[in-house]
């Protein structure tokens, strides 16, 4: 039954104060095809989740098979805009808008029909991870769309009144060609121009191979497919068929590779078919755990997180052949060969979390890092298809190699992994965005001291490698290279290279060279080694940058996961940490939100001087659980995931960053945290499901028991490991993957002694 437009916009209104997305109405708009509802746990991923961010950059719905190449999202300014720009045939990296695109247009061609943009309603709008469909007002015409791996599927339901058009256009650097009546090829030129002096742009190429069928794959005979090289214009006629599809497929290798993929996955597909296979793949993600328990808006909040964490590293091999930007050339290969990842936030929760959901996956990924430091000579931190992107600051591949190798993943080159995490730890600049540089003077003072020196305010920089908005982030540098050097150190002990070991692991100490004992947080020092006394809650310029980097002084505070016991002592002992870290959640922004907003806009989701919207804050709450205080670690966790991530547009407080903020959401739902990358333990937390069940590749099952939890009842009385008792907030990797049962009893109040003389793991 259809239904008046005033009352799906007050349904709309009810449905978002409630705190539901309309996704969760099971009415549909009219002229859907090859559409079957989604059942199970996959019905509650909706990727609109985060389409509208607090003030930076929001989540995108993106269509994709899990970590694989093909990926889309409609081009628009943003989610609140009711035009689209393209259809984009791929997007090539995480929040990247993609090469060449799609526009539909109606009636007769002229100039101004390549600038046109395409009108929508976004209630007639239908998003799932393996289907997109919306309707173009102006046009008449339903778009749909899903996605293979190397390929994709457009299907257009066209009016038969005017004539219909696809207008595909690209940079300068585009090329196409008919091939014949029904199918086309494209060429797009992908140019990076890396930040700082005498950087090198580079470029790669991208290529479509694509064919215009009807129903159930015929050929068409009324299409007209024209190209002058640089514009492809597909037209049908006013009685053409309706529906139309463009099936097509991608590669970065050549033309000729793109037809194989398109041979590989669509020779027998028709839309519906695909789209089926698409909503399979996600039903066994959404299967791999198990929920039962808990609100219908925290399990859309859940599985639309755990959907989140599968967009990236992507699988770039095709069908044995992949192309590298890293050394310019095609391999061949019958493994995995994964990029697209933004190291200074993933390496987490997001990295972690596949050690215990998909190993192999997380296996080939390491090994894919080591074949890019073979390839280029450096270990990337951010590695793109076209080479790593210098982008942050550390160099924390360490952390997600020994992460791995302590929990048993060491399918690739140890020795070669190894060697790369050394070279960009010695020979490497730790100037901001200059990953995989030579070192400079200020890397030279950094190793002789062991801190990187600040700027007083108003001195000028003299470094020229310093990037003019980046800065020397120089507080946020020594900390983050200081886990580094733990991380590196942690390896070469592993490896049994005790020299290296004796080497590397003071220098994991080097933090400590920046704690003012009286101000009781890491603060800058010149290169005299005097401090310098400024605002920590904002001072720096954007992002606080001239000290820290988009996070002040207060979150920097606790960039200690490597030696929590050590950040303890120099808080005083267990108590007075405890109590400091209870001021970091209650400390007021001392200033004006707008006058906050102006160099703090990356620390958003604010509790206190807390930014849930930060990665470098996800580990403050469970420090709790060091601090001898497990009941308070129970109260944050839960607040925070109830307080900022919502199951509606609005429902992510910062830059998710590909998986980078929802694993945090997916690991505390559950109940475990791996507060340090490099140990193999996780922090134990109250979960939101009164049970969880994780179904692990060896065939084993992790399950989380927690009767009655619930808003209320969230507070750790006693907890069982198969039966037996522990005494504090702490589970190992083994345990895990032996296929273990964590039972919690909890409570309305809390137990403030459970745990709280806990040891952690060796």
């Amino acid at each position: 039954m259809k239904k008046k437009p005033v009352l799906c916009a007050l349904a709309a209104l009810f449905l978002y104060a409630c705190g539901i997305s309309p996704a969760d109405n099971t009415d549909l708009p009219s002229g859907i095809t090859g559409y079957a509802a989604p059942s199970g746990a996959a019905k509650y991923i909706d990727p609109t989740i985060g389409n509208v961010a607090p003030f930076l950059v929001p989540t995108y719905p993106t269509i994709h098979l899990t970590n694989q190449m093909m990926r889309m999202f409609p081009v628009k300014d943003d989610y609140i805009s009711d035009q689209i720009e393209r259809f984009p045939f791929l997007v090539t990296s995480h929040r990247d808008k993609g090469p060449c695109g799609i526009q539909v247009i109606s009636g007769e061609i002229t100039e101004p029909s390549w600038e046109q943009k395409m009108n929508i309603d976004h209630d007639l709008e239908v998003i799932h991870p393996w289907f997109y469909s919306t309707y173009l007002i102006d046009e008449e015409i339903r778009v749909s769309f899903t996605p293979g791996k190397k390929s994709a599927i457009y299907q257009f339901n066209f009016p038969p009144a005017k004539r219909q058009n696809l207008l595909i256009q690209g940079s300068d650097e585009f090329r196409c060609a008919v091939l014949d009546a029904s199918s086309f090829a494209l060429e797009e030129k992908i140019l990076h121009t890396p930040k700082g002096p005498n950087a090198m742009p580079r470029t790669m190429s991208f290529y479509v191979y694509g064919m215009i069928v009807g129903s159930n794959n015929p050929a068409l005979k009324r299409v007209e497919i024209q190209s002058d090289d640089r514009k492809l214009v597909i037209s049908f006629p006013k009685s053409g068929t309706s529906p139309v599809f463009l099936k097509y497929a991608v590669s970065y290798v050549s033309l000729e590779q793109a037809r194989l993929n398109f041979q590989n996955e669509l020779a027998d597909q028709d839309f519906a078919k695909l789209a089926g296979t698409g909503q399979e793949e996600w039903s066994k993600v959404c299967s791999r755990i198990e929920v039962e328990g808990g609100t219908e808006a925290q399990k859309r909040t859940f599985y639309s997180a755990l959907y989140r964490t599968s967009e990236r590293m992507v699988d770039i091999n095709e069908y044995g052949t992949y192309y590298s930007g890293y050394d310019g050339n095609v391999h061949k290969s019958t493994r995995p060969f994964y990029v697209d990842d933004w190291i200074w936030d993933t390496y987490l929760a997001l990295h972690p979390l596949r050690t215990i959901l998909y190993p192999e996956m997380e296996n080939d990924m390491l090994n894919s890092y080591t074949l890019m430091y073979e390839q280029s000579g450096w270990m990337p931190t951010f590695p793109q298809v076209y080479g790593n992107h210098q982008c942050m600051n550390a160099y924390h591949s360490s952390a997600i190699f020994v992460d791995g190798y302590r929990k048993g993943l060491k399918n690739y080159d140890v020795e070669k992994a190894y060697e790369g995490i050394r070279k960009n730890l010695t020979q490497g600049s730790f100037i901001p965005w200059r990953q995989g540089t030579p070192r400079t003077t200020l890397d030279d003072f950094f190793h002789k001291h062991g801190y990187f020196p600040s700027l007083h305010p108003g001195e000028a920089e003299k470094t020229a490698a310093v990037d003019d908005f980046e800065k020397r982030q120089p507080v946020a540098v020594t900390l983050g290279v200081s886990y580094d050097f733990w991380a590196l150190a942690q390896f070469a002990k592993a490896l049994g290279k005790t020299e290296d070991y004796a080497e590397f692991f003071p220098k994991g100490k080097n933090y400590k060279n920046l704690w003012h004992p009286d101000i009781r947080l890491f603060m800058p020092k010149d290169h005299k080694g005097k401090w310098i006394y400024i605002d920590p809650k904002a001072d720096g310029g954007p992002g606080y940058r001239h000290f820290y980097d988009e996070n002040n002084g207060w979150t920097y505070a606790w960039d200690v996961k490597q030696d929590i016991a050590g950040l303890t002592e120099l808080l005083g002992g267990k108590k007075s940490a405890e109590e400091r870290l209870d001021q970091l959640f209650r400390e007021p922004l001392g200033m004006k939100k707008k006058e906050f907003v102006l160099d703090g806009s990356n620390s958003t989701g604010m509790v206190g001087q807390f930014s849930m919207g930060n990665e470098p804050s996800f580990h403050i709450p469970y420090l709790y659980n060091y601090f001898g205080a497990p009941w308070k670690t129970q109260q944050r966790t839960r607040f925070l995931l109830d307080v900022w991530f919502k199951d509606n547009i609005f429902g992510i407080p910062g830059d998710e960053d590909g998986g980078g903020m929802t694993a945090f959401v997916v690991f505390s739902s559950i109940g475990i945290y791996p507060v340090t990358p490099g140990l193999p333990f996780y922090s134990i937390t109250s979960p939101l499901f009164e049970k969880v069940t994780l179904h692990l590749e060896n065939g084993k099952k992790f399950t989380v028991i927690a009767k009655g939890a619930g808003k209320v009842k969230k507070y750790i009385q006693r907890a069982f490991i198969n039966g037996t008792e522990i005494d504090g907030p702490f589970i190992t990797h083994d345990q895990i993957m032996s296929g273990c049962t964590l039972e919690l009893e909890l409570s309305e109040l809390p137990d403030k002694a459970w745990g709280a003389n806990a040891k952690t793991p060796e």
